[in-house]
């Protein structure tokens, strides 16, 4: 029975630790902070309840990918869902219209037509070529084969907006297909658009929302793990990661406690990962090259909290732009931010009547809170305060613009940074989800599951994608370093039909 070591207890943590479980291995998670679940974490402010990352997923009714995968990890019966409206589950607001996308194909389409009645033509080609690059990925379609169909990686290196051109001839409704955008901080001329086929049909397929919120799968997680043998401990936090000359050794923890392994999993960032190791295993040359991995943009939000039985629940999430693409709203000026947002309610029950909080989330770049790097939260300063309590006002001024009757409903608010998710997450300079995707640097803005140290390994949002499924297949990928994937593919598959 081997010793598996796996630092951060984020979902590609846990996951990780669950496979590896399931396998035979012991395995202990360590976590620096007093809740485990990185973006699965919740919290509460005045009775009212809040998500951290995970705010809604796709996909996961039972024989769906993540429905299935949530079977094979022990968590379906544990885990409650609250779909979103299949006829809008998201609402693109641009131009002084309202554009739904609906769940499955052929509602898609047709719901789309009903405001561009020529592009029918256009949407099925669209349509045809996201499920296409979704089917040639095994990964996406847990099929196991010796290698996937190189059709996806074909759309890796090409830009969304590249392909939307020449899909599209419309260009109103390119951008209403590109509304979503914030899901994965696009870029234009950037981010691949095998990147937005495979979140389109994550989410096209089935939307939902976490009733309660999405800790219940860190919860859940760990129930399966314990059930084989695992541990999770909090306020355990990775200082150095030992080495000898040819392998880990083991972590320190806390600066005082030596802990042996034979295997070391890193969920943390690369970047962090790599600050532990201090071998001559890793080259400056690897080092160099992840230190210089572009990232995502940081994120600002407003959590709010509502007068009780006065703001509808809305259903669906709702992008808002008040400029005439949803391109670009990272490239903002103090006069032009917030250029676009997300905003989202928070199931509590089943099916909540009316929303008791909901979050406002637009992009910041770090160096707005570089100022205050080093400090503290809840030590920062009334500078910061300041500073947070006027970006705030200037975000749900945006969202009044669309939602003019909301102000009025707004019991208070609280805010995050950039600095936020440095702090809890230990993401690069605080960003949404780690290292970006950029089609001109090909292989130059990806990191392997391997490292040059051969019992450490990396699992996570960075190593394939951010959210549920793309942290899930990062998961399958550092799990087949050591079970094979073809393992893991046939008990995929019998837990499915068992």
């Amino acid at each position: 029975m081997k010793n598996v070591i796996i630092i951060g207890s984020g979902f590609g943590g846990l996951t990780t630790g669950v496979i590896l479980a399931k396998n035979g291995y012991q395995v202990t998670v360590l976590e620096q902070e007093r809740q485990a679940g990185g973006c699965l974490q919740c919290f509460e402010r005045h009775g009212a309840r809040f998500e951290t990352g995970m705010h809604f997923i796709g996909a996961a009714r039972p024989g769906e990918t993540l429905g299935q995968l949530f079977r094979y990890l022990e968590i379906a019966d544990e885990v409650r869902l609250a779909p979103l409206d299949p006829q809008g589950y998201n609402i693109i607001g641009l131009g002084g219209e309202r554009y739904p996308y609906a769940n499955g194909r052929e509602a898609f389409i047709d719901t789309l037509l009903r405001f561009f009645p020529e592009e029918r033509k256009d949407l099925e080609a669209y349509c045809d070529l996201v499920a296409r690059i979704a089917n040639a990925s095994s990964l996406h379609t847990l099929r196991y084969a010796e290698k996937d169909d190189p059709f996806s990686q074909e759309y890796m290196l090409q830009s969304m907006d590249s392909v939307l051109e020449r899909l599209v001839s419309n260009p109103r409704l390119r951008d209403v297909l590109a509304g979503d955008l914030p899901l994965y901080a696009a870029v234009k001329g950037k981010t691949p658009f095998a990147t937005h086929a495979f979140i389109r049909d994550f989410y096209n397929d089935s939307s939902s929302r976490f009733v309660g919120g999405s800790d219940q799968v860190a919860t859940a997680l760990i129930h399966t793990l314990h059930r084989y043998g695992g541990s999770v401990r909090t306020r355990a936090r990775v200082t150095r990661i030992l080495c000898d000359d040819t392998k880990a050794t083991g972590v320190e923890v806390n600066g005082e406690e030596f802990i042996p392994a034979d295997e070391i999993i890193s969920d943390a960032h690369p970047i962090r990962t790599l600050e532990l190791v201090d071998s001559h295993l890793l080259r400056p040359a690897y080092r160099r090259r992840v230190n210089a991995m572009p990232q995502t943009v940081g994120g600002f939000s407003v959590y709010l909290r509502f007068k009780p039985d006065r703001v509808p629940y809305m259903n669906y999430n709702y992008y808002g732009y008040d400029t005439p693409t949803p391109w670009g709203c990272e490239d903002y000026t103090e006069e032009t931010w917030p250029k676009g947002f997300l905003y989202m309610h928070m199931a509590h029950e089943a099916h909540p009547r009316f929303a008791r909080s909901g979050v406002i989330l637009s992009y910041m770049h770090i160096e707005e809170v570089a100022r205050w790097k080093g400090t503290t939260v809840g030590h920062r300063g009334q500078d910061y305060l300041d500073f947070k309590a006027r970006k705030a006002e200037r975000l749900i001024a945006a969202l009044e613009r669309h939602f003019p009757e909301l102000r009025g409903n707004i019991a208070g608010y609280d805010t995050s940074t950039p600095l936020t998710y440095l702090d809890y997450t230990g993401t690069a300079d605080g960003s949404m989800y780690g290292i970006a995707k950029d089609v001109n640097l090909g292989a130059g803005c990806r990191v392997s599951h391997k490292t040059k140290i051969p019992n450490l390994l990396l699992t996570g949002q960075n190593i394939n994608s951010h959210g549920m499924l793309g942290v899930l297949v990062g998961t399958i990928v550092t799990c087949s370093e050591l079970l094979t994937a073809k393992k893991i593919y046939s008990q995929i598959k019998q837990s499915i039909t068992s």
